[in-house]
């Protein structure tokens, strides 16, 4: 199978919610525990890239691992796109932990599927280049942070960020080949930002595995 590691994006300062969405509870665990349970279910390896290790490494397995996510002069801004090219860039310092593609996940997805993934995951050896990502889409735009990514997009990833001064995703997504992931339900994609999102999805939905 292809080698795969899950990267859990988890450096956001969550000022939309208002507290720390990864501590969120789910009633028996939080939503960082929850997405690295998903992760490690479906990935050879799990890492957490954060600024912030020591707040949540109590909580995790003992499996997972912290890449720190750090300000890095050579970059020219922060989010999503550098805290991804900064994991791609410590896991390919590791000749021993260098995997094809990389799974990244946002720690606020209350509904991730381990089955789901897997299921992905499976797919990925049918992947031939050009193609650098094989995500989902919902309401015509890429979810960049629930799918998964070549290690060899790191070059791409820095020439990006440094040429157009700009951190998103998205905006790399539409200049490169991305293989769409066929979607059934979109429910799996839901993220928490907000208190009233929090609330809504407490009256209306229940994390599933």
């Amino acid at each position: 199978m292809t080698s795969l590691s899950a990267v859990v994006l988890a450096g956001g300062r969550s000022s939309r919610m208002g507290h720390d969405k990864a501590l969120i509870s789910l009633g028996t665990e939080t939503l960082i525990q929850r997405t690295c349970r998903v992760a490690i279910a479906c990935a050879d390896a799990v890492y957490v890239v954060t600024p912030w290790g020591d707040r949540y490494r109590s909580l995790l397995s003992p499996e997972v691992q912290f890449i720190v996510e750090r300000p890095d002069p050579s970059e020219t801004c922060q989010g999503p796109l550098v805290a991804l090219a900064q994991a791609l860039t410590w896991l390919r310092s590791q000749p021993e932990h260098n995997p094809e593609w990389v799974l990244v996940l946002a720690c606020d997805m209350p509904n991730l599927s381990a089955a789901a993934l897997s299921t992905w995951r499976s797919e990925l050896a049918s992947i031939s280049l050009p193609y650098l990502a094989y995500l989902p889409q919902r309401q015509h735009r890429w979810e960049p942070l629930c799918g998964f990514y070549r290690t060899a997009a790191l070059e791409s990833l820095r020439q990006y960020a440094i040429a157009s001064q700009k951190r998103s995703l998205q905006g790399w997504l539409n200049q490169h080949p991305v293989m769409p992931i066929p979607l059934v339900d979109e429910a799996l994609l839901a993220n928490l930002n907000t208190p009233a999102e929090l609330q809504q999805w407490q009256q209306t939905a229940k994390p599933s595995i």
